[in-house]
């Protein structure tokens, strides 16, 4: 019996996935479907799971990063269903450890690949964010991981020194983070002066 979990902040789109898995087999056993991903990791305890169904934003104020590291904690596959559909956000989410991404446009047949795969230990991008991921191969900015969560950070609206503490680093080291992060971004044609341009940007890239 495979053991599923869905996080989504949707009703719908929770019941329409929920809806999908349950027409493929009856051998499925939901652990938690719900928004909360707190709540999904009680219900989870000690329990091996099969898969993990992700949304990427719930809503609940934590960052795409601080999500991704709280269910890598317990060594689920993840695999993440999303209307956030940039190379950047792909590229942050498998990363930082999903397994498989499919975006919410993609066909049924597409995430049902994507839910086998995932089951079968293998990695999956849905075919519209894979010819994406190709064709922009080696373009955008390079963030380190302590780059991209400083960026989180900052950019939600924390002060740098919350920002330090946050990650148990130096006020400096935290600066320096942030300023490289600008540097890159610069570099890459997109300078990102004042806080609420680095949101924007941590937006787009999904690293928010």
């Amino acid at each position: 019996m495979l053991r599923i979990v869905i996080v989504e902040d949707h009703p719908l789109m929770r019941e329409s996935l929920q809806a999908r898995l349950v027409s493929r087999s009856e051998d499925i056993r939901f652990v938690y479907v719900g928004d909360s991903l707190d709540e999904a990791i009680e219900a989870i305890g000690s329990e091996r799971l099969d898969c993990f169904i992700l949304d990427l934003d719930l809503g609940d104020g934590r960052s795409v990063l601080e999500n991704l590291a709280t269910i890598a904690s317990i060594e689920a596959p993840v695999l993440v269903v999303s209307a956030t559909a940039t190379p950047r956000a792909v590229q942050v989410a498998i990363s930082h450890g999903a397994r498989g991404y499919v975006s919410k446009s993609s066909s049924t047949e597409a995430f049902m690949e994507a839910f086998e795969a995932v089951c079968h230990g293998e990695a999956y991008v849905s075919p519209d964010l894979a010819a994406v991921l190709a064709t922009e191969a080696g373009a955008g900015v390079q963030l380190s991981t302590q780059e991209q969560r400083a960026l989180a950070l900052y950019s939600s609206g924390m002060k740098i020194e919350t920002v330090a503490r946050r990650m148990d680093v130096s006020t400096s080291t935290a600066k320096e983070y942030i300023r490289r992060v600008r540097a890159k971004y610069a570099a890459a044609g997109t300078p990102l002066p004042t806080k609420v341009e680095l949101y924007q940007q941590a937006q787009r890239d999904g690293i928010l």
